[in-house]
């Protein structure tokens, strides 16, 4: 049996490939900026605009989009100016964006709980060709803002104050990822699920740290450890019937244990050759003799 004879699986595969090269490309700025649950917090408010888009009967995807941009807005704000009450605020915004889901799907015509199950934790059948249309598009402008400013991104992630005084656009620049974010939550809410997107752009980063030491290089790797467990994920999920977001995330877990293990080696491997290269640069009367001669102990 050929998983690429299915038209659902031909799809489902292409976005969870779309989804492994965006998710990591986004999370390896949130990492830096220290707002890994970032994403968490975006997946809880777009389940209002997934309700939305079953009551108003128009496509949950472009509607979750449209509202997890709004809420990731919000967060870029309350993160600003909200000082000792930001955590309240946000905690109101992320339950209050599960809450509302659940109301909306349930007061749309036929809705029930059941329709929120594929959104939260991802599903290959229900994969539609707008679906692929939605994330392509949306995948497009992730790319490009995560590549064309990678070096902006960048320095306003490492310290903020500095880039300020370069004259960096800050303020523009933090609403920007925060949208970007909210894009590759909506984006992979269909492979992996709203409840576990945070996963997949945070550890693919996280593993890549383990074993690379530049920004381009943790790059590459968390994409290819992302392409590899999104695509992985789904085809274990369509030969072993089990559910794909949890799936891909425990693969990408195992990922993070694996580069880890490798990294302690490693890391042990490279210092030695550091402290050799080192000793090998020393300048000769610099160097401590390993034993004295006979005339060395004259005089003690």
């Amino acid at each position: 049996m050929d998983i690429l004879d299915y038209a659902f699986m031909q799809r489902a595969l292409l976005a969870a490939v779309l989804v492994g090269v965006i998710a990591p490309a986004v999370g390896i700025y949130l990492v830096q900026r220290r707002q890994a649950l970032m994403g968490d917090g975006i997946g809880h408010v777009a389940m209002t605009g997934v309700g939305l888009g079953f009551l108003l009967n128009t496509s949950p995807v472009w509607m979750a989009t449209a509202v997890s941009v709004l809420g990731a807005v919000l967060m870029e704000l309350i993160r600003w100016y909200g000082k000792t009450r930001g955590d309240i605020a946000l905690a109101m915004l992320f339950y209050g964006g599960m809450a509302g889901g659940v109301m909306f799907i349930n007061l749309a015509p036929g809705g029930s709980n059941a329709n929120l199950t594929s959104y939260l934790f991802g599903s290959l059948s229900t994969v539609s060709e707008s679906d692929v249309t939605a994330i392509c598009v949306l995948g497009a402008f992730v790319l490009l803002v995560t590549l064309g400013l990678r070096r902006q991104l960048f320095a306003v992630s490492q310290d903020e104050e500095f880039a300020r005084v370069t004259g960096l656009p800050v303020r523009a620049l933090n609403l920007l990822t925060a949208v970007t974010a909210a894009v590759t939550v909506t984006v992979a809410m269909r492979v992996v699920g709203l409840l576990l997107v945070s996963a997949l752009m945070v550890v693919p980063v996280a593993a890549a740290q383990q074993l690379t030491r530049s920004f381009a290089a943790t790059f590459a790797v968390a994409v290819a450890i992302g392409v590899s467990v999104t695509i992985g994920g789904t085809v274990t999920s369509f030969y072993q019937d089990v559910p794909p977001g949890s799936t891909i995330v425990l693969l990408t877990i195992g990922a993070f244990i694996a580069l880890t293990a490798l990294a302690s080696p490693l890391a042990r491997r490279r210092a030695r050759a550091v402290a050799a290269a080192q000793t090998a640069q020393d300048p000769a009367e610099c160097a401590i003799p390993a034993t004295r001669g006979p005339e060395s102990t004259v005089g003690v």
